[in-house]
């Protein structure tokens, strides 16, 4: 057993309180300062590469007459925009992209908030139904727009007889304009509504219970509890919800474009369901525009950004 003397206690105790050295200390500030950027670094190398670099690049393309293969390359400045705006193609193309957005995007949020509200209940194997609804997330696009067809076909479709027994006459889906935009929608709901649905029932599940008890102590009912506890509660990640679905929904492509394989490029005869990205891809990849296709691209790069920013400030209005 060793015994420490007075001196030997004071000599430990002033090692202890001992501050680090200036060196070591500069090191230490320096550390707990630049680590949190090293950290999230690599995400904006990668975003700066695929992500903002293409950006801008495409800018700088749309303000060239520049064809696929050809080694001039005419600066234009924003004629290829002011040729775009005279373009009666591209405003159906739009017309076509918002048509198809709100008959998808508005329904599918409401579906997938009473979805999630039903599957948060308490229900025998919740976790199968829970999973279930995930199915056609999961589903190959390809597979579901060869479904899709065929259930709005406009001969043996599913759909029109099941029209027919109601006295509705058959509905060329395909043709038509409003026609072709609800079978596309629907094919966007069956898809996303259940992916969005496990996003709101995990916010739902985070929400905690004693404000339901104290409610039910208040004699809210649970129409009530829905009204002035949940929804308020969700406003996050119903902003999210909405706009993840805008920026989704105004740039939809492969539906319309797998939707009618006898259509050739996609987008109906008289373009009657081509879209705004449709459009694009025609614009870059058939007829080798590519300054008029970054015209088109950055044009419904700003038209998303807006309608966002305006759901965003819509849903925090609307949602108390």
């Amino acid at each position: 057993m060793t015994v420490l003397l007075p001196k030997d206690v004071e000599r430990e105790r002033t090692e202890v309180v001992r501050s680090p050295s200036p060196r070591r200390y500069r090191w230490s500030t320096l550390d707990n300062k630049v680590s949190p950027y090293l950290f999230v670094a690599p995400f904006f190398v990668l975003f700066g590469t695929v992500g903002l670099f293409p950006l801008l690049y495409t800018a700088y393309v749309s303000l060239f007459d520049w064809e696929l293969g050809a080694d001039e390359r005419t600066f234009v400045g924003l004629g290829n925009f002011r040729t775009l705006l005279e373009d009666d193609q591209f405003w159906n193309a739009l017309f076509n992209t918002f048509s198809i957005f709100l008959l998808s995007s508005a329904p599918q949020v409401v579906v997938a908030v009473v979805l999630a509200a039903l599957l948060s209940g308490n229900l025998r194997a919740r976790t199968t139904w829970r999973m279930g609804v995930l199915l056609p997330y999961v589903a190959s696009l390809v597979a579901l727009a060869i479904i899709f067809g065929n259930l709005f076909g406009p001969q043996y479709g599913l759909v029109n007889e099941v029209l027919s027994i109601v006295g509705i006459p058959p509905i060329d889906w395909q043709a038509e304009t409003f026609g072709s935009h609800i079978a596309i929608a629907s094919m966007v709901n069956w898809r996303w509504t259940g992916y969005n649905a496990l996003i709101v029932l995990a916010a739902m599940l985070a929400i905690p219970r004693d404000l339901y008890e104290a409610a039910v102590v208040d004699g809210a009912g649970p129409v009530r509890q829905f009204f002035s506890i949940t929804l308020p509660m969700l406003k996050p990640t119903l902003i999210f919800v909405i706009v993840t679905s805008t920026i989704g929904g105004l740039q939809i492509f492969t539906e319309p474009k797998l939707f009618d394989p006898s259509a050739g490029s996609g987008g109906g005869a008289e373009h009657q369901y081509q879209t705004v990205v449709l459009y694009l891809y025609q614009s870059a990849f058939q007829q080798f525009d590519l300054g008029y296709a970054a015209a088109i691209a950055w044009t419904l790069f700003l038209i998303v950004i807006g309608v966002a920013g305006l759901n965003f400030w819509l849903t925090r209005r609307a949602v108390r």
